[in-house]
């Protein structure tokens, strides 16, 4: 049986049962039976990070949620599916390999408490069954469902959101570009790994019966050596050469083995239309690199990853957009989490992340806190109709040379802001078009330009205090990928890169409930200790005053007892 088939039946003979949210203690297997004092004290405590953990996250989890993953009547019960998911979570938040995680959760009381294991004897999941777990995850959501772990972060959050009523009325967001864990390859390279993979996978056997003696040569040296070796020791030219050779065996090996389901194939097949073009007589020529899109492949061992340059910053992989409420009082979290390719541009996440916060938060958005990227004519519709306002620090692109005003009589100003004067305008006979006597030509301007200086100078007006509202959401993105300083992350597929975006911003909300929690407990903790503090004076108050009536002084009834020892017990 085949590892595919394998894993098909091993999936079907697991059938979907929830984790009971309440464990039945043992008391020969109860931590609280072995540990005495300030150790049983901390592991008992309801604001450890633990015990938050377990209540704030684990048991928040919808387990029905992953129902689809399961058979639904027969084969035996599946492992925790809350216990797998914090296991993700947890992973991600301390940057634990494998080993390191599932070393934690059997032998780190704390890690088993906060995943539910309140036993010293409860099991946890066993490796390969966390495997297959993130893998029924990722085919889940290949074949076209949802991503789980992106309807998991928002149960959770619109959970604890409910619970610390957090108000969505102000939100902010920013993206950051996140390069996968990939080489960076040239363009031979690419083209000499991508064939070398999906020879090692046709195999020689299957390759030599349908490929010339010629050509199995060229096979043999790309299985022999990596291309990042032929491109050190052979000269530019000889690299063009062998490009083109690479191209012909290409355009062979798609042509022969066309019809195949195989991923390298698929892979195969798009990198060669990627880069070269087939004229009329056959012949293979290499595209001009000007004309190769940046969507186009970056890597055979990630298919999903794109190119950009943003700003000087290259990047091969995905843009991560992060959304968050940013009221000035109260608790704030992140409302989502928005993974795309890196090609992707920012004002693309407005509207689905402005939804998905009003799902999740208390009251709708009314003010949306963006940098100029997020500014696009269909966002300012968007945002009108959902009653809010787009708050921008800055507008893309160069200041203009001319200042645009239209009067509400319909009449256009135009300003050279070079010289500051006036400029005189004609409206053109079309009623769409305004026209100016320029230096050497004509200069036209339409509604687009009118209402680019109209938004130029709202964003001017705004007071600094509110611009920095957006500037702090660039911790959030800090903390994001914290453990990747070099913006590279563990994974390859866009798939992966959700689950830990996801993962990850649970964590991060986890830490502001726990501070936030802390927090709150110093602020009201001034309370009770005033009202004991004069609840004893009272008693003791009221104890003297008897004594004083009998004639008796405290020291003569309690002469072994110091005042101050016994007023502290009360």
């Amino acid at each position: 049986m085949g590892l595919k088939a394998y894993i098909t039946d091993y999936n079907n003979s697991i059938m979907f049962k929830k984790t009971s949210a309440k464990s039945q203690l043992d008391v020969f297997s109860n931590p609280n039976s072995f540990l005495k004092g300030r150790s049983e004290d901390i592991y008992e405590q309801s604001d450890s990070w633990h015990n938050l953990f377990r209540t704030q996250v684990t048991l928040r989890i919808d387990e029905s949620l992953f129902a689809s993953l399961f058979s639904e009547k027969t084969g035996s019960p599946n492992a925790s599916v809350r216990i797998l998911v914090a296991m993700m979570i947890l992973k991600e938040a301390n940057r634990w390999s494998d080993l390191q995680l599932f070393e934690q959760c059997r032998f780190n009381l704390l890690v088993r408490k906060a995943l539910g294991l309140i036993n010293i004897d409860d099991p946890i999941p066993t490796e390969s069954t966390y495997y297959l777990f993130r893998k029924r995850i990722v085919d889940h959501e290949r074949q076209g469902n949802p991503n789980l772990l992106e309807e998991t972060f928002a149960a959770v959050t619109k959970g604890q959101a409910n619970d610390f009523q957090v108000s969505g009325r102000s939100i902010r967001m920013d993206s950051k570009l996140l390069g996968s864990n990939i080489a960076w390859l040239s363009r031979y390279e690419l083209i000499h790994e991508t064939l070398r993979l999906f020879c090692s996978k046709a195999g020689i056997t299957n390759l030599e019966s349908k490929m010339s003696t010629s050509q199995m040569e060229l096979i043999n040296s790309l299985l022999a050596e990596k291309g990042n070796k032929v491109v050190y020791r052979c000269s530019g030219d000889d690299v063009k050469v062998r490009l083109i050779d690479l191209g012909r065996l290409a355009y062979r090996l798609v042509t022969v083995f066309k019809g195949s389901s195989h991923k390298q194939y698929t892979t195969l097949s798009k990198v060669f239309e990627e880069q070269f073009n087939v004229d009329e007589e056959k012949t293979v020529i290499p595209k001009p690199k000007e004309s190769i899109a940046t969507d186009s492949t970056q890597s055979p061992h990630d298919t999903d990853c794109n190119y950009r340059n943003k700003d000087g910053n290259k990047v091969k992989g995905y843009s991560v957009n992060v959304t968050e409420s940013c009221d000035k009082e109260g608790l704030n979290l992140i409302s989502g989490v928005e993974v795309k390719t890196a090609d992707a541009i920012d004002n693309d996440f407005l509207e689905a992340s402005v939804l998905q916060a009003g799902a999740v938060f208390c009251d709708p958005a009314e003010k949306i806190h963006a940098d100029g990227a997020y500014h696009s004519p269909s966002n300012q519709v968007f945002a009108a109709k959902m009653k809010a306002e787009i708050i921008l620090n800055a507008i893309q692109g160069p200041k203009g040379r001319y200042d645009l005003v239209l009067g509400e009589n319909g009449k256009l100003t135009v300003t050279d802001l070079k010289t500051d004067l006036p400029v005189e305008v004609k409206k053109m006979k079309s009623g769409e078009k305004w026209r100016i006597k320029g230096e050497k030509k004509y200069r036209y301007f339409t509604q687009k330009e009118i209402t680019a200086c109209e938004l130029r100078r709202k964003v001017a007006s705004i007071p600094q205090s509110v611009l920095n509202v957006r500037n702090n959401v660039e911790a959030t993105i800090f903390q994001l990928g914290y453990h990747y300083n070099n913006n590279k992350t563990r994974y390859r597929n866009l798939i992966k890169h959700k689950m830990w975006a996801n993962a990850r911003c649970l964590w991060v909300n986890f830490v502001r409930i726990l501070k936030h929690s802390h927090e709150s407990e110093k602020s009201t903790a001034l309370w009770p200790k005033t009202i004991i503090f004069y609840l004893k004076w009272d008693v003791k108050g009221q104890f003297l005053s008897i004594l004083k009536r009998i004639k008796i002084s405290f020291n003569q009834i309690v002469p072994h007892f110091p005042e101050s020892r016994i007023m502290s017990g009360l």
